[in-house]
């Protein structure tokens, strides 16, 4: 099974060791919860997890509710 990891800086989810969000390798397997944002200009759930319109890809809807 493939280890998913969470990204400390977007918390978007991710199998490799980069963020393909934001770019970033400070990943972590220490994460809890997902959701799945289908439309983040529309989204509040995006707001309050801080999911940037800019960040969001299509292909990588999958974020973490929480980070450690």
């Amino acid at each position: 099974m493939v280890k998913e990891l969470a990204c400390r800086k977007c918390k978007c989810i991710t199998t490799g060791k980069v963020c393909p969000s934001c770019k970033s390798s400070d990943l972590t397997p220490d994460w809890e919860g997902i959701v799945v944002v289908a439309n983040p200009k529309e989204s509040k759930i995006a707001r309050t997890l801080k999911i940037s319109v800019d960040g969001w890809k299509k292909e990588h809807p999958k974020y973490a509710l929480k980070v450690t």
